[in-house]
């Protein structure tokens, strides 16, 4: 494995991500966080307390589950549901979906389906942590940490800082098998 991002830069990249929603969004006043099951719960999590933390005030976070709304669902495999759970209304909110890597678009494009069936958002924006580039469809992120560059059989992946100083934080990408 390779990493790219390391969890000093992580943190760093959190802190630009922030002040960006704040920066777009007039402030947190409007805004929503919703982390999609599973991995995105942990960004929307950290993003929440670091928009918390420049501008104190929490901004509403949930965890938003897409199961049902994947392209894929009707094609079999094991689905494992997660929780949508959300206490607050979308309606008229600035909804922020917030994920760890994107890749192909099709989350995103679930994701967004989930919102609409929960209610009418002023808007949808998207923020994402390792934007590897590789659409299927189009859809692109509002706010990327970093742009990644993986070969389409490379597994990219987050790891987020957890309190105890988790040497392991950042950015990865599992390399393929290479034979030398």
């Amino acid at each position: 494995m390779k990493q790219i991002c390391d969890g000093e830069k992580l943190n760093r990249m959190f802190v630009r991500l922030a002040h960006e929603v704040i920066e777009r969004n007039d402030g947190t006043e409007n805004v929503v966080l919703l982390g999609i099951q599973r991995s995105g719960v942990a960004v929307a999590e950290r993003l929440r307390r670091e928009l918390a933390r420049i501008e104190g005030v929490c901004p509403p976070t949930g965890a938003l589950d897409i199961t049902l709304y994947r392209d894929d669902l009707l094609r079999g495999g094991n689905m494992e549901q997660n929780l949508t759970l959300i206490d607050f209304s979308v309606d008229g909110k600035c909804v922020v979906l917030c994920d760890d890597v994107f890749q192909t678009g099709r989350t995103v494009r679930a994701a967004i389906s989930a919102v609409l069936a929960l209610g009418r958002p002023s808007r949808i924006q998207f923020l994402v942590i390792a934007d590897r580039g590789r659409r299927q469809l189009p859809f692109a992120a509002d706010y990327a940490g970093k742009n990644v560059s993986a070969e389409e059989d490379e597994k990219v992946f987050v790891r987020l800082l957890v309190p105890d100083g988790d040497e392991t934080a950042g950015i990865w990408i599992e390399e393929k098998n290479k034979i030398i």
